[in-house]
C-alpha cells in the first residue's frame, strides 16, 4: 500500500490474488496433461533440462531468502520483546539483533529443521501523498504481493491430499483458500497503512513504539510464529537440492550437513542486511513472479494442442508477457527506488510523543 498507493494497492492485490488463483489452477492442468506430479516434474517435461534448471534455482531462492527475512523478523521484534523485561536496555545483549538471531537459531530453527519429513514438525501523523490513488513504485508492490501469495512449490503436495483429486475439487480448495488470503492480507495492509501512511515499514511492528505492551505481546507471537514457520521453508529448500544434485535418499551425514549449511547461511546473511521490506520485494521479483507468472503459462502454452492464437492460450501467453515485463521493471525500479527501512531505530513520533507536554 506504502509503495503503489492505498487505491491501486487494493487493486494490485485483488489482482495479484486473481492471477495466482488462476496460475495455481493451469499449473495443475499442466501437470494432469503431463502426467507429473511436481512442479519440478512439470517444467522438465514441458521446457526439458534448461527449464527444470531454473525452476529449481527459482525454487531455491524463494524458500532460502524466506528463510533469511524469517530470520530477520526473528531479530526485529523480539529485541523490542525483551526490551519490555525490566533491566533490559537498548545496550543489553538481548536487545542485539545478531544475539536474538543466533540464539533464535541455534536454540529453535535448527532442531526444528533437521527432521526429515515436515509431520515431524498509536495515531500517526500523515504524510503529504498518503491517499493519491497510485504511485510509482506501484510495479514494486506487485513484487511484494506475489511474495505474500506464492504457494506453488506446495501446491502439488495439496493437488494430490485431496480425497478426490479432480480438477473440480481443486478448484473450489484454490478460489476458497486463495480468496481467505486475499480478505485477511487487505484487512492487515488497510489497517497497518491508515495507521502510519507514508511511514509504514516492511515489518509493521518496527512502526509501533517500544513501549506498547499490546505491540509487545504481539510481536512475541509472530516471532514464535515466524521461527516455527521457518522448518517449512528448510524442508522446501533442501528437497531442492537433493533433487538437482543427488537425486536419491539423503544418507544422514549429508541430511545434517546440507540442513546446517542453509540454516548457517540463511542466518549469516540476515545478520549482514536488516531491511525486511527489500527482502520481500526482491524475492519477488527474482522467484515469485517468475513462479507464478512466468513458469506455469509457458508450461501450459507448450503442452497444450493447437495454434498458439488459440482463444485457451490467450490468457496463459497474456500473464506471461506481464511476467517478463514485471521482473524485468520489477528489478530496475527497485534499483532506482531502493525501500526504506528505519534498521531497528524507534520512529521519530515516539521520541515526538514522550517529549510533548501533557493535555
Amino acid at each position: 500500500m506504502n509503495q503503489a498507493g492505498l487505491p491501486l494497492g487494493l487493486l494490485l492485490l485483488v489482482g495479484v490474488a486473481v492471477i495466482t488463483d488462476y496460475s495455481i489452477i493451469l499449473l495443475i492442468k499442466g501437470g494432469n496433461m503431463s502426467a507429473t506430479s511436481s512442479y519440478q516434474a512439470l517444467v522438465r517435461s514441458a521446457l526439458g533440462r534448461p527449464g527444470f534448471l531454473l525452476v529449481s534455482l527459482l525454487q531455491f531462492l524463494y524458500p532460502f531468502i524466506a528463510m533469511v527475512s524469517y530470520n530477520m523478523t526473528v531479530g526485529d521484534t523480539l529485541t523490542k520483546v525483551f526490551q519490555r523485561i525490566p533491566g533490559v536496555g537498548p545496550d543489553h545483549m538481548l536487545a542485539e539483533r545478531s544475539v536474538v538471531i543466533s540464539m533464535a537459531t541455534v536454540l529453535v530453527t535448527l532442531p526444528l529443521s533437521l527432521p526429515r519429513h515436515i509431520g515431524q514438525l498509536g495515531k500517526v501523523p500523515p504524510t503529504e501523498d498518503a491517499w493519491v490513488f497510485a504511485k510509482l513504485n506501484a510495479i514494486q508492490a506487485v513484487g511484494v504481493l506475489s511474495f505474500a501469495f506464492i504457494c506453488h512449490h506446495n501446491s502439488f503436495l495439496m493437488y494430490h491430499s485431496l480425497q478426490r483429486p479432480t480438477l473440480s475439487a481443486w478448484l473450489r480448495v484454490t478460489h476458497v483458500s486463495v480468496g481467505t488470503a486475499a480478505a485477511a492480507s487487505a484487512a492487515f495492509a488497510v489497517a497497518g497503512y491508515t495507521t502510519f501512511t507514508g511511514h509504514t515499514q516492511g515489518d509493521i511492528f518496527e512502526n509501533y513504539c517500544r513501549e506498547d505492551d499490546l505491540v509487545t505481546f504481539g510481536r512475541f507471537c509472530f516471532g514464535l510464529s515466524i521461527m516455527t514457520t521457518f522448518p517449512l521453508e528448510c524442508f522446501v529448500t533442501r528437497e531442492v537440492l537433493s533433487n538437482v544434485f543427488y537425486q536419491r535418499e539423503l544418507s544422514s551425514l549429508e541430511h545434517v550437513a546440507l540442513t546446517l549449511l542453509l540454516v548457517a547461511s540463511s542466518c549469516t546473511l540476515s545478520l549482514l542486511y536488516d531491511c525486511l521490506g527489500w527482502v520481500m520485494e526482491l524475492n519477488g521479483v527474482l522467484s515469485a513472479i517468475p513462479l507464478i507468472f512466468i513458469l506455469p503459462s509457458a508450461c501450459f502454452l507448450k503442452l497444450s494442442p493447437g495454434r498458439w492464437f488459440h482463444s485457451e492460450k490467450l490468457l496463459p501467453s497474456l500473464l506471461l508477457l506481464a511476467g517478463g515485463v514485471l521482473v524485468l521493471s520489477g528489478l530496475v525500479l527497485s534499483g532506482l527506488f531502493p525501500h526504506s527501512c528505519t534498521h531497528g531505530d524507534e520512529p521519530s513520533y515516539c521520541n515526538a510523543s514522550r517529549t510533548a507536554p501533557p493535555g
